[in-house]
């Protein structure tokens, strides 16, 4: 369902996850429409920049010669890690979302943003209520984040075009099991969250039941898009 939303002012922040450069340039790793969901991510950083919003960012970096690794880790014949290998062109943080002095880099190694506590550090530091989110992957580091903000009573706006993975399908599907048990939280699109974290009022799906969207392979691209 649908209802209209403002945020509190000084209560929200921005957190884009994993805007790396492997999504536009490692053929294994390619982000479908990766440069639109960058341009997206821009634009809520422009805006959070421009109203005085906190912006942090999350960076997935692999060590395999650290005892931080998960089991099973998928790692190349060189016994470095298959993706987000530090230290390589491709972990780093692409141009156009890069951060800025003073803007919080979370460095994860899990799928979750919360598996680093400097998050939740932050987010207690800075009072914040509401998280703002977009990034890559949809299905994965993002609803991995998604989740665990919700157990530890984070509110979440997610925004579903500054997000992707990839294929469109895996991203839609992805947003929409997001959708379907955010608790305490909303869906948007990028033009909507800009509006909200400029102190306006705008139209936002929500929901306080469980599974409420029953989407169908043949409906999911239409239920996507009613978000």
């Amino acid at each position: 369902m649908h209802k209209t939303l403002t945020l509190s002012p000084g209560k929200a922040a921005v957190l884009l996850i994993d805007m790396q450069e492997e999504h536009r340039m490692d053929a294994r790793y390619l982000v479908e429409g990766y440069d639109g969901v960058a341009a997206n991510c821009a634009a809520l950083l422009a805006a959070a920049r421009g109203a005085g919003v906190a912006v942090l960012h999350s960076v997935y970096l692999v060590d395999t010669g650290t005892d931080a690794t998960r089991p099973f880790h998928p790692v190349g014949e060189d016994g470095r890690s298959a993706f987000s290998d530090a230290g390589t062109p491709g972990s780093e943080i692409s141009p156009e979302v890069a951060p800025r002095p003073g803007e919080p880099v979370i460095v994860k190694q899990d799928a979750s943003c919360f598996t680093a506590p400097a998050l939740m550090d932050a987010i207690t530091r800075l009072g914040i209520d509401w998280l703002i989110i977009g990034g890559c992957w949809s299905e994965a580091c993002v609803a991995a984040t998604v989740k665990d903000g919700v157990e530890r009573g984070v509110r979440i706006l997610l925004v579903k075009d500054a997000c992707g993975s990839g294929s469109a399908a895996m991203h839609e599907t992805a947003v929409l099991n997001m959708a379907n048990r955010l608790y305490g939280g909303a869906v948007a699109d990028t033009t909507r969250a800009v509006a909200m974290i400029g102190g306006d009022v705008a139209r936002v799906w929500w929901t306080d039941l469980p599974a409420p969207i029953k989407f169908t392979y043949d409906s999911a691209r239409a239920d996507y898009a009613a978000l």
